[in-house]
C-alpha cells in the first residue's frame, strides 16, 4: 500500500470518528430537557389543585394526550397515516377491562402491562401486512381494520357486552390507592404518571438514531432505501410501539372510569384524535399535549354553554380546525415556532 493510499484511508477514517462524534454530540444537545419542557408537568401539577371540579375532564385530557403521542409517532415521524388508530386502544381497552370481569385479575397495572403486549401484538401482525401499502389504500385499510373489530367486538357480545358494554371494578393500584370515583384524586394521578412515562419512552426514541431514521424514511423513502436502510423493518417496529402506547392509553381511560363501550373501537375516535394531533401540531412532541387539550376544553365548554341536545361542538372544532390548517404552518405548535422566529429576527434587527 502506498504512503497516498494510507494518507487517504486514515484521514477518511478520522473524518468518520469526527462525523460520528459530532453526531453524537448533537443527539446529546437536542436529547437535553430545557427548562420550558417542565411547563406542561407544572400546569398538570397546577389544575389538579386549582381546579378539583375538573379533574374527570382534566383525566380524559391526559389520556387523549397519549393517545395522541402513540399517533404523533407514525405520523409525524414516520409519515405513516392511519385513520384505524382507535382499533389498538380499543384492544387495550377490552384486554384491561376482561382481565377484571372475565378472568379475576383486578389489579390495574397487570391490565396495562395485559393491554401493552397485545395491543403491540396486534400492532406488529397488522403493520407487517398494511405497511407495504402506501398513500390512500394503506389510508383506507387502516380505516376497514378498525371497522371490522369493531364489529367483531358487536358480534361476540357475551365476552365484551356487545353495544351495552362491560361495568367492572378494578382493584386498588399497586394493592394500595383505591380509585376515586368522585374526586378522581388517584385516578387523575395515575394517568399522568403513566403519561409521564409514556412522554419520556417517546421522546427518547425521536431523539434516538432510530428516531431519526424514521424522519428520513417520512422525508424521503426512496433514498433511505438507496442508502440500505431496513425501510419496511422500521416503520414495523414504529407501528408496533405506537400500537403498544395506543393499547395503555386505552387501558387506563377504561380503568378510571371503570367500564368499557363500543365506542372505543369507533372510526369516530380515529378522526378525533387524528383531529387533535393537526390542531397541536404533527412531528412535535408538545403538539399532542396542545391539540388534546384544545379539543376537549372545546368540546366541554361549547356542551356546557349551548348543551348537549345537539352536537354544536363539533361546529366549534369544525371551524376551528378549518382556521387552523389554513393560517397556521402546522396547528398551534407552529404559531409558537412562528411567533418565536419573529421575536429572533426583531432582536436582529
Amino acid at each position: 500500500m502506498s504512503a497516498d493510499t494510507s494518507t487517504t484511508a486514515a484521514a477518511a477514517a478520522t473524518a468518520g470518528r469526527l462525523d460520528r462524534a459530532s453526531a453524537r454530540r448533537i443527539l446529546l444537545h437536542d436529547h437535553r430537557i430545557r427548562l420550558i419542557e417542565l411547563l406542561p408537568w407544572v400546569i398538570a401539577l397546577g389544575v389538579f389543585f386549582l381546579f378539583p371540579g375538573y379533574r374527570l375532564l382534566a383525566t380524559q385530557i391526559l389520556i387523549m394526550i397519549l393517545f395522541a403521542l402513540s399517533l404523533d409517532l407514525i405520523v409525524g415521524y414516520a409519515g405513516i397515516v392511519s385513520l384505524g388508530h382507535a382499533a389498538f386502544f380499543g384492544t387495550g381497552s377490552y384486554v384491561a377491562a376482561l382481565l377484571v370481569s372475565s378472568y379475576g385479575v383486578p389489579e390495574p397495572v397487570t391490565g396495562v402491562v395485559a393491554a401493552v403486549i397485545v395491543s403491540a401484538a396486534l400492532g406488529f401482525v397488522t403493520g407487517w401486512i398494511l405497511l407495504r401499502t402506501h398513500g390512500l389504500t394503506l389510508l383506507m385499510l387502516t380505516m376497514a381494520f378498525a371497522i371490522m373489530l369493531h364489529e367483531l367486538a358487536n358480534e361476540f357480545a357475551e365476552l365484551t357486552g356487545g353495544f351495552d358494554g362491560i361495568n367492572f371494578a378494578p382493584g386498588p393500584i399497586l394493592g394500595i390507592f383505591d380509585f376515586d370515583p368522585l374526586w378522581y384524586s388517584s385516578n387523575y394521578f395515575y394517568a399522568l404518571v403513566f403519561l409521564f412515562l409514556g412522554f419520556l419512552f417517546v421522546r427518547a426514541i425521536i431523539y434516538s438514531p432510530f428516531g431519526r431514521a424514521l424522519v428520513g424514511i417520512r422525508e424521503n423513502t426512496r433514498r433511505m432505501h438507496a442508502v440500505g436502510s431496513p425501510v419496511l423493518w422500521r416503520m414495523v417496529t414504529a407501528y408496533t410501539i405506537s400500537a403498544g402506547l395506543a393499547g395503555l392509553a386505552g387501558a387506563i381511560y377504561v380503568q378510571v372510569q371503570g367500564n368499557v363501550t363500543l365506542g372505543v373501537l369507533s372510526f369516530e375516535l380515529s378522526g378525533e384524535i387524528l383531529v387533535m394531533l393537526i390542531l397541536g401540531g404533527t412531528g412535535r412532541l408538545y403538539g399532542a399535549f396542545i391539540g388534546a387539550a384544545v379539543y376537549k376544553l372545546l368540546e366541554s365548554f361549547t356542551e356546557q354553554i349551548l348543551g348537549t341536545d345537539q352536537p354544536y361542538w363539533m361546529l366549534v372544532i369544525g371551524v376551528v380546525l378549518i382556521v387552523t390548517v389554513l393560517f397556521t404552518r402546522n396547528g398551534f405548535i407552529g404559531m409558537y415556532d412562528d411567533a418565536i422566529a419573529w421575536i429572533r429576527r426583531r432582536r436582529r434587527s
